[in-house]
């Protein structure tokens, strides 16, 4: 006794009002596998069931879905053993201080940024007298770019200096 199938038989034109989708996207079904009840051409229509083309949809879907899950329960119980070791890893690489949360690290980016900052913004106060009167723009340049390098230089060896201490 053969399965009954519901749906209805429609035209390329008709899936594609019934789906809400163009032609070419028909035709891609068709490329990817989806089923047919006759192949169109020479003046004759595609014919497909509509039960049929939205079992297949919903199994294509579930796939994508579902694609990275092995079905294998061996292999889920290695997958689940790795992330307990790499956790149970973390959390060691934590206690040891050799992990930082995100927000510890901007919090300290920040005080690095706003401490180049500040050595940068001084650098006009610095340079002002060194400056004054220079009409040699190779020498101006010259003393203003030895002023941002040590502004520079200053930060750098500041935030040695605070690594240090901790």
């Amino acid at each position: 006794m053969s399965a009954i199938i519901k749906g209805q038989e429609v035209t390329r034109q008709g899936l594609a009002d019934i789906f809400g989708v163009s032609l070419p996207t028909i035709d891609n079904w068709v490329r990817s596998g989806c089923s047919y009840i006759q192949k169109g051409g020479r003046g004759q229509e595609w014919k497909f069931n509509t039960a049929i083309v939205s079992n297949w949809l919903r199994d294509r879907d579930v796939e994508d879905a579902t694609s990275g899950i092995p079905d294998d329960i061996e292999l889920l119980r290695v997958r689940k053993q790795k992330a307990e070791t790499e956790l149970a890893e973390l959390e060691l690489a934590t206690k040891k201080g050799e992990v930082a949360l995100i927000s510890e690290f901007e919090q300290v980016q920040a005080m690095v940024f706003a401490a180049i900052r500040a050595n940068i913004m001084n650098v006009p106060q610095r340079a002002v007298l060194q400056l004054l009167g220079e009409t040699d723009e190779r020498v101006f340049k010259e003393k203003l770019k030895a002023e941002l390098v040590l502004a520079l230089e200053t930060s750098a060896q500041d935030e040695l200096e605070q690594e240090d201490l901790e």
